[in-house]
């Protein structure tokens, strides 16, 4: 998708480090990490709850008459 070489991490890095400091960093990407990790867990979530809604729907429109088969009056 990117075509990121090593020169242009080494660029971002250094920026980072100049922009939050020695200190800060650790901090930083412990933050982003954590960040991505609820994110990804949101998203199995959010995926597992609309496979059960589409199951339950699957379920009810197994279980109703067809309306096709009903006589028009």
């Amino acid at each position: 998708m990117f075509n990121v070489g090593p020169g242009e991490i080494a660029i971002v890095f250094t920026l980072a480090l100049v922009l939050f400091g020695p200190k800060k960093l650790p901090e930083l990407g412990k933050a982003i990490g954590q960040g991505l990790g609820n994110f990804k867990k949101g998203l199995t979530d959010a995926q597992t709850e609309m496979k059960a809604a589409m199951e339950i729907e699957d379920k009810i429109k197994s279980q109703a008459p067809e309306e096709d088969a009903k006589p028009q009056a």
